[in-house]
């Protein structure tokens, strides 16, 4: 992201505090036009900088409490992770797939509202042919660090 002017990383800065700012608000806050901001917003959406807008689910509301939330590290055979990646991207509990190096392959965050299904999600996942090995630690309390 080193090609990024000031206009890019304050458009993103803001965000990613809030997904839904809106390029009016955009515009106003950087002090520059709309069309500036749109069209900064499509650059950057085009170079797959910006690849998607999302919300955070509070961790005090009600449902959050009952949710099982896992981080799980996964080794690939050979060279598959394309197939692993495709074949995760199926279910529905996983939240994100990161590729890592070292011991493991894969870091796939899942959540699901239940350990009877959690347990079913992970046999899924196990029972993918490439994947050789995993490891799953379910995530007990969270606590974000913000700069």
């Amino acid at each position: 992201m080193s090609e990024l002017d000031n206009i890019d990383r304050q458009l993103i800065s803001i965000l990613r505090t809030d997904a839904r700012t809106s390029v009016s608000d955009l515009a106003k806050k950087i002090n520059v036009s709309r069309a500036t901001v749109q069209n900064r917003l499509t650059k950057l959406e085009k170079r797959n900088i910006i690849t998607g807008y999302t919300i955070l689910v509070s961790t005090e509301t009600d449902d959050k409490m009952s949710l099982v939330r896992a981080h799980m590290n996964i080794e690939i055979k050979g060279s598959s992770t394309k197939n692993v990646k495709f074949a995760l991207m199926s279910e529905p509990s996983v939240c994100s797939i990161h590729t890592t190096n070292g011991r493991w392959d894969m870091l796939v965050e899942l959540q699901t509202s239940s350990l009877e299904e959690f347990d079913r999600i992970l046999c899924r996942i196990r029972g993918i042919p490439e994947i050789s090995t995993s490891e799953t630690s379910i995530l007990l309390s969270s606590h974000q660090v913000r700069s």
